[in-house]
């Protein structure tokens, strides 16, 4: 049933304040004015986000809007709400209409804010103007804190035995593939259709393209005395080394890094005509030459990172080291300094096949196998102190669609805040599926 309530037009109680107040304490002069000039709600301590909202009141010819621009913490409650109401003069009477209820305000009134529309009414003091406002309140219809996952492609190439690197090229998806015996190019500008580019040409018989790397403009790939380059991923040209070259690494603080043999493993930085040697070196049985994941990104301290986890040593053990490399110009002796975070937290046993990305402040880990070539199933790992300790995610915030396998070897990418992962394969297949994930919260 409806209810109604009779509006006497007198002065409201306390709670609803006015700018200005044109009647004197004689009554001799009434205002005239009929006008909101802020709308809030007030604090509650069980729904937080009311009191942080911030309302526009726009005046317009007919009826007035009260809106918020930023919308309210996704769960909050307006069922229950006391709203606080300034006016430009106090008023003569001010009333609440919802679908099912007329209310004078009082000042100290309850309400539920979900029953849409909403409507303020004022009437002046001396009752010669009446002005109406829609008042909408918006609260965020999804969990901030949840990662949406979908899966966009599900297969860009028909099903083989292949090994695959999905790079950014010109701010296009890349994806070269071998079986072992031939190659071939891929390309998708948003990740969902894919076309075929050819069959790249000049690189070396036994290319390991998982150790293909991108600048962004040109790919880059080593091996032996010899690093090769390209601007298309289908025309390669070879550049004599001035070292023996054991795998591409990453591209990272605007550079091309490699690992070179030096008398024992050393990292390096392609110059376009050579490789200038850094003072970073590790023994041969603890840094990776294959299936290691690289992450780079930008520490708290504002300190350019990256860091090298797991993978294959030259002597084909399955490492557990989590290799830390930092950039500041006030590191001596060339501004990098490498660390292995795995000697103090031996969290993992070997992992190979992973692949990590810098994500909403945090690594997030996905995929791989430990030693004895166990998959390490869906989950998602995060660390959120730049790699120090590893958890699993919260499976009801960020969870892979079903359809996902576990795997190793997939592909991560993150672009205009996006995630996205590529293929992989597990102990029977071979994937070229694409998923796409984002947290709901970025870009609020």
């Amino acid at each position: 049933m409806k209810r109604f309530f009779y509006i006497i037009f007198l002065p409201l109680l306390l709670g609803l304040t006015a700018c200005d107040n044109s009647s004197s304490s004689s009554g001799t002069t009434k205002s005239s004015v009929a006008q909101l000039s802020a709308f809030a709600f007030a604090k509650n301590d069980s729904m937080p986000g009311l009191a942080k909202a911030v309302f526009v009141v726009e005046e317009r010819i007919d009826t007035g809007l009260v809106w918020n621009p930023d919308s309210i913490l996704y769960g909050t409650r307006l069922d229950s709400v006391v709203p606080r109401f300034t006016f430009a003069a106090t008023p003569g009477s001010a009333y609440l209409r919802t679908p099912d209820t007329v209310c004078v305000l009082t000042g100290y009134d309850t309400l539920n804010f979900t029953k849409q529309p909403i409507y303020l009414t004022i009437r002046s003091a001396d009752g010669s103007k009446t002005k109406t406002y829609q008042i909408a309140a918006s609260v965020h219809q999804v969990d901030p804190d949840l990662y949406s996952w979908e899966q966009i492609a599900d297969s860009i190439y028909p099903l083989d035995d292949s090994e695959q690197r999905v790079v950014l090229l010109h701010d296009r998806f890349v994806m070269i593939k071998s079986n072992g015996f031939a190659l071939r190019a891929y390309q998708s500008d948003e990740g969902e259709n894919w076309s075929s580019l050819g069959e790249p040409a000049g690189l070396p018989d036994g290319t390991r393209v998982r150790q293909i790397i991108s600048d962004g403009d040109s790919l880059f790939y080593g091996q032996g005395d010899s690093i090769y380059s390209s601007a298309d991923a289908i025309q390669w040209t070879a550049h004599g080394a001035n070292y023996p070259v054991a795998t591409m690494v990453m591209y990272w603080n605007g550079e091309v890094w490699a690992l070179v043999d030096n008398s024992g493993q050393q990292l390096a930085i392609w110059e376009g005509d050579s490789l200038r040697l850094t003072n970073l070196k590790a023994t041969d049985a603890d840094f990776p030459i294959s299936d290691f994941a690289t992450v780079c990104f930008t520490s708290t301290s504002e300190r350019e990172r990256a860091m090298v986890i797991g993978g294959f040593a030259e002597n084909g053990r399955a490492l557990n080291t989590r290799w830390n490399i930092e950039y500041s110009r006030h590191i001596p002796d060339g501004g990098y300094r490498m660390e292995e975070f795995s000697i103090d937290r031996p969290q993992f046993t070997g992992i190979t096949g992973a692949s990590v990305i810098w994500y909403n402040n945090q690594l997030l880990m996905f995929g791989g196998v430990d030693k004895n070539m166990s998959y390490y199933g869906r989950e998602i790992l995060i660390s959120t102190d730049e790699g120090l300790n590893w958890t699993a995610a919260d499976s009801t915030k960020n969870r892979l669609p079903e359809v996902y396998q576990a795997r190793q070897k997939q592909n991560t990418i993150v672009r205009d805040d996006n995630i996205y992962l590529f293929g992989g394969q597990d102990a029977s297949h071979t994937y070229s599926d694409v998923y796409r994930g984002r947290l709901n919260s970025i870009g609020w």
